[in-house]
């Protein structure tokens, strides 16, 4: 290995498909960065919003989703034979005239998920709760998605 790099031989390894895109992409990034001051904003986005956790027990799934500074009023929850959609918006007060950023990785607006469940529920007696900024989402299963226990005679 150090025999090659100190004499130019080409090097023997596998290279990715799209290692040349992502070097590319990189160069990119750089030159709108270079023109423009600012990274562009989709480096600086955290990912899907909200985040969430789906687990479930015998009876029921529980959706848990972060949600700080989001209030009920401004959510919207849909549930049906399979699925649940949380919608809502986040609002974050406007900095004072005249700030200049020096980070901005919060983002105000609107956002959507749907979560599809592995089975079907009772979409009539969903209940939603939120407190210290953690939505719980109590989703009951179908009868016939239950397990039963089987008696051996």
């Amino acid at each position: 290995m150090i025999y090659g790099r100190m004499y130019g031989l080409p090097r023997w390894r596998f290279k990715s498909p799209f290692e040349e895109l992502d070097r590319m992409r990189r160069q990119m990034d750089q030159l709108f960065e270079d023109l423009s001051g600012t990274r562009l904003r989709t480096l600086t986005r955290s990912g899907v919003f909200p985040a969430i956790n789906l687990t479930e027990d015998k009876n029921n799934f529980y959706i848990r989703a972060e949600l700080p500074g989001v209030q009920s009023e401004d959510l919207d929850i849909e549930a049906t034979a399979t699925a649940v959609a949380i919608t809502g918006e986040r609002k974050i007060p406007a900095a004072e005239e005249g700030a200049r950023y020096h980070r901005r990785e919060r983002e105000a607006g609107r956002f959507s998920r749907i979560i599809n469940l592995p089975s079907e529920i009772n979409a009539d007696q969903v209940k939603a709760s939120l407190s210290n900024g953690i939505l719980t989402v109590v989703v009951p299963k179908a009868e016939k998605a239950k397990p039963r226990q089987i008696t051996v005679k």
